[in-house]
């Protein structure tokens, strides 16, 4: 007879990391050194020499998002995270759209930073030995899949420290090249980059509208700064530790976009930096070469660390998320699979690796890696914003349904401060979603193609909708699940009646292991 311990199900191994972890998970998935190499400068095209401004909005609207996020974490830890919060906050079946949004912008990930890779090594290639083909991109980008499935596999121990590692190097590098910068332009420094009168001077994005288009771009520098709530059955002390890691790296990752765009912009001169992020242009790898000689090793370093450090959080946040819902049977149960040994749920790492090359080998090479990495992005924004707009609105619901009248209660916390986060949001993502509207005459939608995310977003999600109609007809408990704070129960949550669970997949001995439920 089985005893009843081990008819336990295997579960996320409990108090595996500590606050430094967390914080760089955050970190990590902002991905800093390729959101300074990348993404802020694919906004320099709107915003040119007025890019920092950008910068600016992005961590004003993201900073009032981490507040309402560090407010909910503090009481809903939960590897659902944000999903969690929206079905507490709102309703369950928000909750279920969240996270199917969630899922999807995580496993875009991958595909962005990892193109990145791949047009970053070929270039630097082709620059050093001219006959290494410029275009032969992909091997690296699906080289960078392997690494980063592979730590995965090796469980959140592993790849969390990876990810702290791999954070402090390339915010180092940038940190010393954003002084030398600042120096190297004397004279040339100014404050007027944080107006609008260095936004190109012809065309569509001039003004407030090329600021507000350029955001779309920077507000992707800040996506992942809640990446730290779905580790929260993994953490030490979750209630605290994953408030701290989200505020802090917003803060600290917010003061160092503003200062390296600020630096790299009045090195380049603002008047001419609405070329900086276009595929010929130096790029911060090619500054470093032309004043500081060797230094472009360690940023070409630094950039490479960067994009495996962001797509390996990536693939925490996601997998994470899809085995919250999995285990709940809002997802396919199949992705609440987890290796006995490491507990990692390698159903859902494998899934996004197939994602990630299929997504980066199918735009990258029909269009180009450079466009591909801007479609990517842009899809990114549209449902990462649309999330971040739903959990300042699960804050408030939350707090008005559970806490109004108790002392927890706090009306700037819980009701101003987030609808600051909704109205900041608002702009760059109707620009990013080619939404327009009368009455906000200064959002210019994105170009062609990059405004097909819009439609690839809109598919996914209606398919969602329809999705948790057919839960709701045919297993309206699932949806209801995704409320649960599995954290909080004891003992382990049962399974959903009738459910056998999948077999753990045994990667090594499991002598000292809890046994899967037979």
């Amino acid at each position: 007879m089985v005893d009843q311990a081990a008819q336990a199900p295997v579960t996320l191994r409990r108090d595996a990391i500590g606050l430094r972890e967390v914080l760089f998970q955050s970190i990590t998935d902002m991905a800093p050194g390729a959101a300074i190499a990348a993404s802020i400068p694919a906004g320099a095209a709107f915003a040119g020499g007025a890019l920092p401004l950008a910068v600016l909005f992005a961590l004003i609207a993201c900073l009032f998002c981490a507040v309402s996020i560090a407010e909910l974490a503090k009481r809903i830890p939960s590897a659902g995270s944000l999903a969690t919060y929206a079905a507490q906050g709102l309703h369950d079946s928000v909750g279920f759209l969240v996270a199917w949004a969630y899922v999807f912008a995580g496993a875009l990930i991958g595909p962005l930073v990892l193109l990145q890779l791949g047009f970053t090594v070929a270039g630097t290639f082709h620059d050093e030995w001219s006959s290494y083909p410029a275009n032969l991109w992909w091997p690296w980008t699906v080289l960078g899949a392997v690494i980063v499935a592979v730590a995965g596999l090796y469980g959140v121990r592993t790849s969390a420290r990876l990810g702290t590692v791999l954070g402090v190097f390339e915010i180092a590098v940038f940190l010393v090249l954003g002084v030398l910068l600042v120096m190297h332009a004397g004279k040339a420094n100014t404050l007027s980059v944080f107006g609008t009168g260095h936004t190109p001077s012809s065309g569509t994005y001039h003004g407030i509208s090329g600021v507000i288009a350029g955001s779309v771009f920077t507000t992707l520098a800040f996506g992942g700064f809640e990446g730290a709530a779905p580790l929260a059955e993994e953490t030490r002390n979750p209630r605290r530790t994953i408030r701290r890691a989200v505020l802090g790296a917003t803060l600290g990752m917010g003061a160092l976009y503003i200062f390296t765009t600020y630096a790299v912009d009045v090195a380049f001169g603002p008047g001419k930096f609405s070329t900086f992020g276009a595929a010929t242009s130096p790029g911060w790898e090619g500054l470093a070469r032309t004043f500081y000689g060797l230094f472009w090793i360690l940023v070409f370093l630094a950039i490479v660390n960067s994009t495996i450090a962001n797509a390996n959080a990536g693939v925490n946040v996601t997998t994470r998320t899809a085995f919250a819902m999995g285990r709940i049977g809002a997802f396919p149960y199949i992705f609440a699979r987890l290796a006995l040994r490491h507990r990692s749920p390698y159903v859902a790492i494998g899934a996004v690796f197939v994602v990630t090359v299929a997504v980066s080998l199918g735009l990258g090479l029909h269009y180009n890696p450079f466009v591909a990495f801007s479609m990517v992005a842009t899809g990114i924004v549209i449902l990462l914003v649309g999330i971040y707009i739903f959990a300042n609105i699960s804050c408030m619901g939350y707090f008005l349904r559970r806490g109004r009248g108790r002392s927890e209660f706090n009306v700037v916390l819980h009701v101003i401060v987030p609808i600051l986060g909704v109205v900041t949001f608002i702009p760059a993502w109707l620009t990013a979603a080619g939404i327009e509207v009368s009455f906000f005459k200064f959002i210019v939608p994105l170009p062609k193609p990059l405004n097909y995310a819009g439609y690839a977003a809109g598919i996914w999600m209606v398919l969602g909708l329809l999705y948790c109609l057919y839960l709701y007809a045919r297993h309206p408990e699932r949806v209801a699940d995704v409320s649960r704070v599995h954290l909080d129960e004891e003992p382990a949550v049962a399974a959903p009646s009738g459910y056998q669970p999948p077999a753990q997949a045994a990667t090594g001995s499991a002598a000292d292991e809890p046994t899967p439920i037979a």
